[in-house]
Parts: structure tokens; sequence; C-alpha cells
């Protein structure tokens, strides 16, 4: 896996491949037609994508296909059944990020945050540039580059409203590399959630769906305690303030389309990509 700030880089190239391949995917482009399309030579094409992935671009046109989104969720039908019989969690996979979370109380999120200090940063990331938020208590926030940092920057401040932010790109750095680091032994990492009862239960069982899996919205909000909820679990994710971390990209229509996600279409498959890749070669 690259360093961060190579990853970041990387990232840009990658994106673009897969606005054109999610574009021409009926097409089967060749190696050399992605490469012309987004402006580099094949070899340093395959290159970046390997780097980056671990996979080659071809590979990753497998992972696009609708075909390979309805096996992965016939396959996580089977495996979500199974770690609910033998009781696992998140944290007792070996390819998940270890992370432990908090839920905050009713009363914390009326008071706005008041009397709480919020870091906030931007960094580097394997999907882009990345502002991060956390609090003593652990990450609170983490979106992706897309929208101005200034919007983004503000809804980060109207989440905390009387908290007092505090803006550190060298801490926030240090936050992002402990969250995109591959997985080693250590202390888990701290979430600080705030949602409603329903949102906490939609989040929990996301991070039950393991790394490289891919879940239906109605397959969620089953595991969620509400099979016929499927709508409501759409707001919940849309709700989600801890992109990656809370993994709804993750999830997929249950024809196999990608679905929505607030940071893109692009980048949802770049992370479903991301983590596949890993799953396949051993966690890298």
């Amino acid at each position: 896996m690259p360093v961060p700030d190579t990853a970041a880089r990387h990232y840009a190239l990658v994106e673009a491949a897969i606005r054109h391949l999610r574009a021409h995917a009926h097409e089967q482009p060749t190696l050399e037609e992605l490469a012309r399309a987004v402006h580099m030579s094949p070899c340093h094409l395959q290159r970046v994508f390997g780097e980056w992935a671990g996979v080659s671009p071809k590979r990753f046109l497998q992972y696009l296909s609708k075909q390979h989104a309805l096996a992965a969720l016939a396959a996580s039908q089977d495996t979500l059944s199974v770690t609910h019989a033998l009781g696992f969690t998140s944290g007792s996979r070996l390819h998940d990020l270890m992370v432990t979370c908090e839920a905050m109380t009713p009363g914390e999120i009326r008071t706005g945050g008041d009397g709480v200090t919020v870091g906030y940063g931007w960094g580097p990331s394997p999907f882009g540039d990345a502002l991060i938020g956390w609090t003593a208590r652990g990450v609170c926030h983490l979106a992706f580059s897309g929208a101005p940092r200034a919007e983004l920057e503000a809804r980060l401040a109207t989440a905390w409203p009387r908290a007092a932010l505090w803006r550190d790109d060298a801490a926030a750095r240090v936050w992002l590399e402990r969250v995109f680091a591959p997985a080693t032994p250590g202390a888990p990492l701290p979430l600080l959630l705030k949602g409603s009862n329903f949102q906490l239960k939609v989040w929990e069982a996301l991070l039950d769906t393991g790394c490289g899996r891919l879940v239906s919205y109605r397959q969620l909000a089953g595991m969620a305690g509400a099979p016929r909820a499927a709508r409501a679990v759409g707001s919940a994710l849309a709700a989600n303030d801890l992109g990656y971390l809370i993994p709804c990209h993750r999830v997929i229509r249950e024809g196999g389309e990608v679905g929505q996600y607030r940071w893109g279409g692009e980048r949802k498959q770049a992370i479903q990509l991301w983590e596949a890749a890993r799953m396949e070669g051993g966690g890298r």
C-alpha cells in the first residue's frame, strides 16, 4: 500500500479511470483504450492501479459488473447468516478496522457540543483529501473532498454548534494514518456517534457487514431489526457523518446498482474495490 500522500495523488487518476469504466463498461475497454481516456500511458496506468489497489484495471472492470455485485450480495447473505448465528462482532474479523463505538446521550446531543472541544483538520487518504474531526472521546466526523472545503467545514460546525472548534492539520494527518493504516494489533479506534436510536442500530449493523462485503438496503434493514424499513435505512445512511468508518459504501441496491453515496459514485466503488482487493490479497 502506498504512503498516504502517494495514495491520495493516485486516487485522482484512479477516479478518472473508474468514471470512464462506469460509462463504458458495456464496451469492455482495453487497457490501451482506458489509458487514452485518462491521458496516461498503458504502462503508467497499470502501475498506478496496481500500487493503489493491488489489482489491475482489467480485474477492476470485473468488479464493476452487475454480475459481480449480485454474486457479492448472495455471498453476503450466506455469510451474515453464519455470522449472526455464531455471535461474531465486527471486532472479531481479521480484515476489519478495529473500532469501539460510544453513542452520545440525547441530552448531550441537545446541548450541541456545549463545553466540548472538537479538533479537526485536513489530510490525505487513499480516496483523496479528507476532513476528520475528533473529541477527547474519539473520532466524530470524517468527510471526503468533492464539495468545496468551506462547505464541508461548515457542515462539521453545524453538527457541533456550541463546541469549540480547533484546527490542527498535523493531528488530523495522524488520525487519518491510523484510520487507513493496514490492520495491526493495538488499541481499537474510538468512534463517537451522534444519532437517533434507529440510526445507531443501522450503523451498528453496518459494522457487522465485514470488509469487502456488500449488502442491500433490505438486508441491512433486516440486520437492524426492521425488515420493512429499507427506505428509513437509506435516510440513516444519508445522516452518517463518519464516512468509511461507518461503512455505508458497502450498501447497494438489490439489482446490483451502486446506489446513492454522499461523496460520489466513483468514490463509493473505489472503496469497494479497495476493500475487495485487500481481502483477495490477504489484508494488505
